[in-house]
């Protein structure tokens, strides 16, 4: 790419909102770029079965994601797997990234870089992260075939991820904080209906093992009664942590650092637009992302042309 050569939109992570992007960005015929550092589809990837996506009632995230790549790709949009280490605003507005030594310019940002995941912060924790203990059952539940297996979570995914594992796994647990789930209704009803053992009120107070986790060790709020659960793994779905370590000194994020945006998905930066997962919002699922995505390309469009 010659020094002079301008993007019209160029979106950080490839996740749903980012991909989404992609694809009206290219159909609106804007020179688009998308930036993903790792894979695309971002924790959308995770999911094993993805049913309240309009119009596609059986399908995954890893198809789902593959779809909408070559959606974004089919009208133009183009793809590069390296990660941002920096954005600067010129003084006439224009946007200068640098990835990798290489430097990016863009008349729009679109930040889409998601969320990473929850940490309990327990004793062998990062210990036994990939020797018992994981945060993406869908990427490792293949592992505990026929074994015994725990989720730590009272949301959609920890549920998610509890009647995943109960098709594969021979026992499974879901340790809850509470004496309800967060979790929606429909998830709730199916959950009931499994073989899951729900531990109410309960936290997790150490992990357990020698090279690799072979127990946890629960609390019960209500009377502090302690439990001995023998596993062979442990998934932690407790929520994420936005990715917004890049942008913390360039636009308005909330305590929880998640980025502050107006319904048009436009940050306190002109030019700079926020969508999916990183953005504060009330509901973080893949339709969300993708509406945040054709807002957001829509309010870029508006911006080149008022500029």
């Amino acid at each position: 790419m010659s020094e002079k050569e301008i993007y019209d939109i160029v979106i950080i992570g490839g996740g749903p909102g980012g991909m989404t992007a992609g694809v009206y960005g290219g159909r609106a015929e804007l020179k688009t770029l998308i930036l993903e550092k790792s894979f695309h589809g971002g924790q959308m990837v995770s999911t094993s079965d993805i049913e309240n996506y309009p119009a596609l009632p059986e399908t995954n995230g890893i198809q789902l994601s593959n779809d909408m790549l070559e959606h974004a790709k089919k009208f133009g949009a183009k793809i590069d797997y390296k990660g941002v280490d920096s954005i600067e605003v010129l003084e006439d507005g224009t946007k200068k990234l640098v990835t990798g030594g290489e430097e990016i310019l863009t008349k729009t940002v679109i930040l889409s870089m998601g969320s990473t995941s929850r940490k309990l912060g327990i004793p062998n924790e990062e210990k036994f992260t990939g020797r018992g203990v994981g945060y993406c059952a869908i990427c490792d539940g293949g592992f505990y075939r026929n074994k015994v297996v725990a989720v730590n979570g009272g949301g959609d995914t920890a549920v998610e991820d509890a009647l995943y594992l109960s098709r594969i796994a021979s026992k499974v647990y879901l340790v809850h904080r509470r004496d309800e789930l967060r979790a929606n209704k429909t998830l709730q009803t199916r959950l009931f209906e499994s073989d899951v053992e729900v531990v109410w009120n309960s936290t997790i107070k150490e992990i357990q093992g020698d090279d690799k986790l072979n127990a946890i060790v629960t609390v019960d709020k209500t009377d502090g009664s302690e439990r001995t659960i023998e596993l062979d793994g442990l998934f932690i779905a407790i929520g994420g942590i936005p990715t917004s370590d890049l942008v913390k000194n360039l636009v308005d994020l909330d305590p929880q650092g998640y980025i502050i945006t107006n319904e048009n998905c436009e940050t306190n930066i002109p030019g700079i637009f926020a969508v999916g997962d990183i953005r504060k919002k009330s509901l973080r699922q893949i339709i969300t992302a993708a509406a945040d995505g054709a807002i957001a390309v829509h309010s870029a469009e508006k911006y080149i042309l008022e500029h």
